[in-house]
This record gives structure tokens, C-alpha cells and sequence, in this order.
């Protein structure tokens, strides 16, 4: 009898919630990860942190920088660099598109989230995005607690 397939972990590793907060995200993307084994098992730990993080074009390649994954705790001597900038997997042609919109005034290119697909590949969405200005984010502020205080007042009646 063949042996049953081992079941492959599924789903978010790692999400950038500040993102959402100081970035307008106006499209996204989804990008391979080019990783080492340790980094790998790392992040089927869920040890992974995008805060600070951001994506590069580089030589007509994309790069993900600053992107903190903690050493494999049983990696050894062979163990990764956990600041290293690691390669994200993209079609020239979406390099090229996502590139002319870098070189608009204002966007940036930065990991919304980590994840593994149904596959059990490593892929990282990013957000092309705008920064928010302090009233624009001041005014969702606001929204979202007239929002909270008419939800209450509802459950009163």
C-alpha cells in the first residue's frame, strides 16, 4: 500500500496590520518566496515579522527588505541570516508594470502579508501603496467610532 501524503500547513504566517493604517493600498500583488530550508521551517513556526518591511526593483528583480525571520531554533552552524534581502518571484512583465508605477510620485511597494498557499509554497501578497497624510488618518479615526457609537446606540433600543 502507497503511504498517505503528508498534510501540507496552509495559511497566514505573518500579517502587517501598520500597513493598513499609514498606506493607502491602491493594488496587489502575489509573489513567490526564494528561501533556505531554515527560513522555510521558520516560517511554519510563525516566526516571521514584516514590520519595516518593504520591496525593492533592483536590476529588473524584485527584493524583499527588512523583512525579520527568526533563525530555525534547531538550524545549527547552517542557520539564515535574519535580516538578509530575499528574491520575490515575479514575471518580468509584472516587474515592468509594477516598476512604472514605482516611479510615479508617491508609491512604495510593501509585504502586506506571508503566507503558504494550498501547495505549501511560501508567498508574500504586497500592496502597491500611497502614504496617508496624519488628517487622513485622523478622519478614519473618527468614522470608525461615529460607526461604533451608532452600533451601540442600536442595542440600547
Amino acid at each position: 500500500m502507497a503511504e498517505p501524503k503528508k498534510q501540507i500547513a496552509a495559511g497566514s504566517v505573518a500579517r502587517n496590520k501598520r500597513a493598513w493604517h499609514d498606506y493607502e493600498i491602491i493594488e496587489k500583488v502575489e509573489a513567490g518566496l526564494q528561501l533556505v530550508g531554515t527560513e522555510v521551517k521558520s516560517l511554519r513556526n510563525r516566526q516571521c515579522d514584516l514590520e519595516g518591511a518593504f520591496a525593492r526593483i533592483l536590476d529588473s528583480e524584485c527584493w524583499l527588505m527588512g523583512c525579520k525571520i527568526a533563525p530555525y531554533a534547531q538550524g545549527g552552524y547552517v542557520n539564515h541570516d535574519p535580516l538578509r534581502k530575499r528574491k520575490l518571484l515575479l514575471h518580468k512583465s509584472q516587474i515592468k508594470k509594477i516598476r512604472t508605477k514605482l516611479e510615479q510620485r508617491g508609491f512604495t511597494l510593501i509585504p502586506l502579508s506571508v503566507y503558504f498557499n494550498s501547495r505549501g509554497l511560501a508567498k508574500v501578497e504586497l500592496g502597491l501603496a500611497r502614504g496617508k497624510r496624519q488628517y487622513d488618518k485622523r478622519q478614519k479615526l473618527h468614522e470608525q467610532q461615529a460607526k461604533r457609537d451608532l452600533k451601540r446606540s442600536f442595542r440600547r433600543i
